[in-house]
C-alpha cells in the first residue's frame, strides 16, 4: 500500500539514439517491467506505461539498457553498464568511451549497478541479485581495479548472492557489507573477513530492516561508515516480540508449509529498534542511549555529520507526528535532541520529497547547516537549518509545495527543485538562491507536463526527460542554468499532438475541486449515452492523475476501451499526495476509507450530470488501495457504482501494518472506531451491484486474510459476487505460467458482462 506512484524517474526513460539511457534506472528491475512493477507499486494502471515504452524502445530499434546513469566525479561524463562493459559518455559531445570492458567483468555475472570509489580508480560490481521483499537486494559484489585491471570477488567465504549494501570505506581500504542479517568487514588488500555481529538472526537484524521499515520507510541500507572510516555506526531492528504472519502454501508439495513473515499490524507495537557503533579495532559495539522506549518509536534516518565523529539521526513517536532530530556521540552514545516539529496529522520522511530515497543528509556549508523540508506554514518548503538546531530560515516562501530536492549546489549558491505551483499534475525543475527568495522557473514555458532531472556532480549538466499526455518520454542532454539542449532536441512542438486523453477540474458538493482525466470512445457522439469505468486509488501514497504518457491506459482491458465504447475516468481525491498545500494531503487523517470515498462518489455524481452518461453503467475497479476504494465506493454508494472490480484489496484496516496504517489513523487503542469506520468490511452488507474480488494467497503485503474475512462478511448477509483467488501469488499476483493473461481475460469479461460498453 505505501509505494511511491510509478514516474519517468522510477519507471524509465524513452531512449533516444543521441542518448544511450536506460529505460528502467532504479537499479535492478527484472527483465520483464511488468513482474517487478507489479509487485511493487498500487498505481497499477501506471504498469502499461512502463510496457508500452519497453515495446516502442524494442519497435523502433532503440536501446535498452540495464543499468542507471553513473556521474563522473568531475561532472562532465556519466557512466552506463551496456552488455556487460561500463561505457563513458561526455555530456558535451556524447562521445562514447569504454571505461571497463566486458570481458574484464565476466566472471561477475549479470550486473545490476555499479559505484566508483571517489577517486574513479575502483569500481564496485554488484551482480547476480535476488530479491528481499520487494527489491534485488540480495547478492555478489566484486571490486575492479582500474590500476591493475584485476576483478576480486568480496566475501568469498560467505554463500553466494548473499552480501547486501556493499560500500567501500572512505579511506578505500576496506569494504563492509551485511550477510545472513550481519555485519562484515573485509580488508581489500589481505582479504581478512571480519564479522562485526554475531547475533543476527530473522528476527535480529543487524544492518538492514524488516518487512515494515522497508516497506513504509523505504528503509533498506541500514549501516554508515564513520567519516574517518575506524567505525561503523548500523541499525539493529529487534522483531522477536512480533508475531509471524503465516503464509500458507498448498501447491507446492502434497502436505501444505506456511511460510512465517515478522509483521506487526496495526494496533501492535513495532519492532525495537537501535542504533549502534561498531568500532573496527576493538570489534565493539557501543549503543547509543536513544530516549524512550525502543517499542514505541521509529528511527528512520541516521547518518554521520560531516567533519565530525557525531551522528544524527531523526526519531519519530509511534503516531509519526513527533520528529526529533538528535546528535549522537558515539563513543559515549549520548543523545541530544537538536531540533523538534510536530503535526497534528504525520510528519513525512525524507523519502517523500527524495524520490524515495531515504538515505544522505542535505547538508550544506561544510556541515555547519541542512537543508530541511516541512509543511509547518501550510505548504511543504524548504528550510536551512543550522546544526545545533537553534537557527532556521524558510527558503522557499509562497503558496507552492516544493515536490523534491534535485540538487544542492554550493558553488554557485542554487539549490534546484521540482514544484508545479500553477498545474498539480505537472512538475517542473525551479531554482532559488541558497539563501531563499522566489523560485526561478528553470524548464522552458513551452513544455507543458511531466519532467524529471538528473544532474550531475558539478551541476553544471543534467539529464532532462519530459512527456505529457499526448508527448511520448523523450531525454536530452542539457547545459545548466541555460537549460540549452546538447542533443539539438526541440521539445516545443509536443503541444500540437493529440490523442483522446482530456484533462478535466470538477468541484463537488462539498467545494472540493479534483482533478481529473477523461479519455472518450471513438467516434463519441454527446447525443448518445456510455458507460463509464473509473479508475481509483485514493490514498496517501499515489496520485493517478498526472500529465504523463499512458497514464490514462487500462492495462488490465483486453482491448482497447475507447473503440469498445467506454469513458474511462480517474480523480484524484483529497489525501492523494498532489503538490496542493498540507490541507490537501492531510485533511484524510483518521478517515481513509471515508473522506476520500466521499470525494470520489460525490465527483462521480456530478459526472452523472454530463447528458452522455449512461447512470445505470457505473463501474469502477483499483488494485491495494485502489481495491480498498473500490470496494468502500461499492458498498457505500450503491446508488452510483453498479459494478467493481477489486484487487488486493485491504478489506479491514486492522490486519495491514502498523506504520503505514496507524501513521494516517493513528492508534487503534485511541479510536478504533475510526479504522472501523474506514474499512469496507464495515459496509459489505450494502452490496449492491456486481463485484469482482481478486486476490493472491501468498501476498505478503496486504494478506490474504482480507478476502476470507470480507467473503466470510458477504455471506453472512447472502450477497452474490464473483471471487478469484490466485494460489501463492504475491500482492502483484505476477508469478506462474498464464497468470497475467488469465487476470486480464477475467478482468475484461467481468467488465463487458456486467458493464456493458457502447452508446446507447
Amino acid at each position: 500500500m505505501a509505494y511511491f506512484p510509478l514516474t519517468n524517474q522510477t519507471l524509465g526513460h524513452f531512449v533516444t539514439p543521441l542518448l544511450p539511457f536506460n529505460i528502467f534506472p532504479a537499479g535492478d528491475w527484472a527483465l520483464f517491467p511488468y513482474f517487478y512493477a507489479l509487485q511493487t507499486q498500487p498505481d497499477i494502471m501506471q504498469l502499461f506505461r512502463n510496457l508500452l515504452l519497453l515495446c516502442l524502445c524494442v519497435c523502433i530499434g532503440l536501446p535498452v539498457l540495464s543499468q542507471d546513469i553513473t556521474w563522473s566525479a568531475d561532472g562532465n561524463a556519466y557512466y552506463t553498464e551496456e552488455n556487460g562493459a561500463i561505457m563513458a559518455y561526455q555530456v558535451k559531445d556524447n562521445q562514447r568511451s569504454e571505461k571497463v570492458p566486458a570481458k574484464a567483468l565476466s566472471a561477475a555475472g549479470t550486473i545490476s549497478s555499479f559505484t566508483f570509489s571517489p577517486d574513479e580508480q575502483k569500481v564496485l560490481i554488484f551482480s547476480n541479485t535476488r530479491r528481499v521483499w520487494r527489491y534485488n537486494t540480495r547478492g555478489d559484489y566484486w571490486l575492479y581495479d582500474l590500476k591493475t585491471s584485476q576483478l576480486k570477488k568480496l566475501g568469498k567465504s560467505l554463500p553466494e548472492t548473499t552480501l547486501m549494501f556493499t560500500k567501500l570505506s572512505p579511506d578505500g581500504k576496506k569494504a563492509a557489507y551485511v550477510s545472513d542479517h550481519n555485519l562484515y568487514v573485509e580488508d581489500l588488500v589481505s582479504g581478512k573477513i571480519e564479522q562485526l555481529t554475531k547475533d543476527g538472526t530473522r528476527r535480529l537484524i543487524n544492518g538492514t530492516f524488516d518487512w515494515a521499515y522497508e516497506e513504509e520507510f523505504g528503509c533498506r541500507d541500514g549501516f554508515r561508515w564513520s567519516n574517518d572510516s575506524r567505525s561503523i555506526a548500523y541499525w539493529q531492528i529487534d522483531a522477536r516480540k512480533i508475531r509471524d504472519f503465516l503464509m500458507i502454501r498448498n501447491t507446492d508439495s502434497i502436505y501444505s508449509y506456511t511460510i512465517p513473515v515478522e509483521y506487526p499490524k496495526a494496533g501492535v507495537s513495532p519492532s525495537a529498534c537501535k542504533v549502534g557503533v561498531v568500532n573496527l579495532a576493538t570489534k565493539k559495539t557501543t549503543w547509543m542511549q536513544v530516549p524512550g522506549d525502543a517499542q514505541q518509536h521509529y528511527i528512520p534516518r541516521m547518518e554521520w555529520m560531516p567533519g565530525k565523529n557525531s551522528l544524527m539521526i531523526q526519531q519519530l513517536n509511534r503516531k509519526q507526528n513527533t520528529s526529533k532530530l538528535m546528535v549522537l556521540d558515539p563513543v559515549s552514545g549520548k543523545a541530544q535532541t537538536v531540533y523538534t516539529e510536530t503535526d497534528e496529522a504525520w510528519l513525512d520522511v525524507k523519502s517523500a520529497w527524495d524520490d524515495g530515497d531515504i538515505t544522505g543528509w542535505d547538508w550544506i556549508q561544510d556541515g555547519k547547516a541542512f537543508m530541511w523540508v516541512s509543511e509547518k506554514d501550510g505548504w511543504r518548503h524548504l528550510y536551512r537549518i543550522s546544526a545545533d538546531g537553534k537557527q532556521e530560515q524558510l527558503l522557499t516562501p509562497g503558496d507552492y509545495d516544493v515536490i523534491n530536492i534535485n540538487k544542492i549546489d554550493e558553488k554557485n549558491n542554487l539549490v534546484y527543485f521540482i514544484a508545479s505551483p500553477e498545474n498539480a499534475t505537472q512538475q517542473y525543475l525551479y531554482r532559488i538562491p541558497l539563501s531563499g527568495g522566489k523560485a526561478e522557473r528553470v524548464t522552458p514555458a513551452s513544455q507543458a507536463g511531466i519532467h524529471k532531472y538528473k544532474i550531475s556532480s558539478n551541476a553544471l549538466f543534467a539529464i532532462h526527460s519530459f512527456e505529457n499526455h499526448q508527448f511520448t518520454p523523450q531525454s536530452e542532454r542539457i547545459s545548466l542554468p541555460d537549460h540549452k539542449s546538447l542533443s539539438g532536441k526541440d521539445f516545443g512542438a509536443a503541444a500540437g499532438r493529440k490523442n483522446n486523453v482530456e484533462f478535466f477540474k470538477i468541484t463537488t458538493e462539498d467545494g472540493v475541486t479534483m482533478d481529473g482525466w477523461i479519455t472518450k470512445p471513438s467516434n463519441f457522439d454527446s447525443t448518445k449515452k456510455y458507460p463509464v469505468v473509473f479508475y481509483v486509488y485514493g490514498e496517501p501514497a499515489s496520485c493517478t492523475v498526472q500529465d504523463g504518457f499512458g497514464n490514462a491506459q487500462n492495462f488490465l482491458y483486453a482491448g482497447n476501451m475507447s473503440e469498445d465504447g467506454y469513458i474511462y475516468i480517474s480523480l484524484d481525491n483529497r489525501g492523494t499526495p498532489a503538490p496542493k498545500g498540507r490541507t490537501w494531503r492531510k485533511s484524510i487523517y483518521r478517515k481513509v476509507g471515508v473522506l476520500n470515498a466521499r470525494d470520489q462518489a460525490m465527483g462521480a455524481k456530478e459526472i452523472l450530470k454530463w447528458p452522455f452518461v449512461d447512470a445505470d453503467r457505473i463501474a469502477v475497479w483499483g488494485w491495494s488501495g485502489g481495491g480498498s476504494m473500490t470496494l468502500n465506493l461499492l458498498f457505500q454508494y450503491p446508488e452510483i457504482y453498479k459494478t467493481g472490480i477489486a484487487v488486493a484489496a485491504v478489506a479491514n484496516q486492522l490486519t495491514y501494518d502498523n506504520i503505514y496504517q496507524e501513521r494516517f489513523m493513528g492508534l487503534p487503542s485511541e479510536n478504533l472506531e475510526d479504522f472501523v469506520k474506514g474499512s469496507p468490511i464495515t459496509y459489505a452488507k450494502n452490496l449492491q451491484g456486481q463485484l469482482l474480488y481478486i486476490h493472491g494467497t501468498g501476498d505478503d503485503n496486504v494478506h490474504y486474510q482480507n478476502a476470507e474475512m470480507l467473503v466470510n462478511e458477504l455471506i453472512k448477509y447472502r450477497k452474490l459476487f464473483q471471487f478469484m483467488p490466485y494460489p501463492n501469488r504475491t500482492h502483484g499476483i505476477s508469478e506462474g505460467a498464464g497468470t497475467y493473461e488469465h487476470l486480464s481475460a477475467l478482468y475484461t469479461q467481468f467488465l463487458r458482462e456486467h458493464c456493458k460498453p457502447g452508446a446507447k
